[in-house]
């Protein structure tokens, strides 16, 4: 896999960090802004709404840019916005650098995938994916809780700092390593016709899987804490050490997908949504086992990223005639299922179904997914005869 990608692998990683971080820095941060804890719960809807909105758009904006220039533009705002947010004493001006930051990463993100498809052979679609979901994965596991212990130990403002001096030197990586080309719309391309990829029924049913599988990771994984706690009965102390199995089983899921999805997509994805499916059914009926808890998590961590990077590279394979939206198109389905997942968990648990509900709606959401995977597994395997590597 050349240099360059792993090189955007590790601005993917600071991305994911400032992300996921504010999970452990939300009641230090609201104490001194003097902010209620639910207000400043808002500046994580801000950032997945920024991503949501901003994958398309900032991709769209880019296809008039050089690929170089279009990342080193995002990664610079990214890192800005950071560096704003350490020293602003303003609540409201720093919900407004998380709205900005999360363009600047969903524009990042896009660009990033479809480079990284473009620029790998055209059978290493799949791999180079997964280096750049390793960097997210990687944030889970080292980044969260670095920021966690780095906001303990010297305030809420030293994670922000954190972030954009580990964006700096992928900044210069980037600068020197990753190789130029011409604009997308100099090449005879445009919004217009890479909007127009969405009319292919493959890859709208491929968007809509990739929406599904990842809001029930997300379901699942937002409450993660209470069915440790609330529900198999552990000692809080236990809840990042099951957060970080779940990153460890998320990096493993990927690395692990990466070759196969290359040549094997449909057999990976349909098994593996079986797996899935029925690892979120066993989690929901199993919850008040402590071991089962463990093991499940690191088990449903894995399932879960191996076939929701897995669509991301169908998305690219799917989406040729949208070369760079179509990382834009894979970026904003995700996050709306990161969205909604949370959101119906919410629901479930408001509606008094206790703590064990959103692994229940993980598994729900999984079940048309795998439907759906299962239908289309003759047309996704023609599709694969044709394509290299397979």
């Amino acid at each position: 896999m050349p240099l360059f990608v792993h090189l955007l692998g590790l601005a993917v990683f600071a991305m994911g960090t400032s992300e996921f971080m504010l999970s452990g820095l939300v009641p230090g941060l609201a104490r001194e802004l003097g902010v209620s804890i639910p207000a400043a719960g808002q500046l994580t809807s801000a950032f997945a709404v920024g991503m949501i909105v901003g994958a398309p758009l900032m991709a769209a904006l880019s296809l008039r840019w050089p690929r170089r220039r279009a990342l080193l533009a995002f990664l610079a705002v990214f890192m800005l916005v950071h560096v704003l947010g350490a020293v602003t004493t303003s609540f409201e001006l720093l919900l407004v650098t998380r709205v900005v930051g999360a363009l600047a990463n969903a524009g990042f993100l896009a660009v990033a995938l479809s480079a990284a498809a473009g620029l790998v052979a055209p059978d290493a679609k799949g791999r180079a994916t997964a280096v750049l979901l390793g960097g997210v994965t990687a944030a889970c596991v080292v980044g969260v809780p670095a920021g966690a212990l780095l906001g303990q130990a010297w305030g809420w403002r030293s994670a922000f700092w954190a972030v954009a001096l580990v964006s700096a030197p992928a900044f210069a990586a980037i600068l020197r390593a990753v190789p130029d080309s011409p604009a997308v719309h100099a090449r005879g391309g445009g919004a217009r016709v890479e909007f127009g990829a969405l009319r292919d029924r493959r890859l709208l049913v491929t968007l809509l899987l990739g929406a599904l599988v990842n809001g029930a990771t997300f379901c699942a994984y937002t409450y993660l804490a209470p069915v440790v706690t609330d529900v198999a009965g552990m000692d809080p102390a236990w809840v990042p050490v099951v957060l970080a199995l779940f990153g460890v089983g998320s990096f493993a899921g990927v690395t692990a997908a990466a070759r196969v999805a290359d040549v094997r997509p449909a057999r990976l994805l349909v098994l593996g949504g079986a797996a899935l499916l029925a690892g979120w059914v066993a989690f929901a009926l199993a919850a008040g086992n402590p071991v089962a808890t463990v093991v499940l998590v690191l088990v449903q961590g894995t399932l879960a990223f191996a076939v929701g990077s897995t669509l991301i590279s169908r998305v690219l394979y799917t989406a040729v005639d949208a070369p760079t939206l179509g990382g834009a198109f894979a970026t904003a389905a995700f996050n709306v299922g990161a969205a909604l997942g949370p959101w119906l968990g919410g629901l479930a648990i408001a509606a008094g179904h206790g703590f064990r509900s959103p692994l229940w709606v993980s598994a729900l959401l999984v079940a048309p997914a795998l439907a759906l995977l299962i239908r289309r597994q003759d047309g996704m395997n023609s599709q694969d005869a044709d394509s290299p590597g397979s």
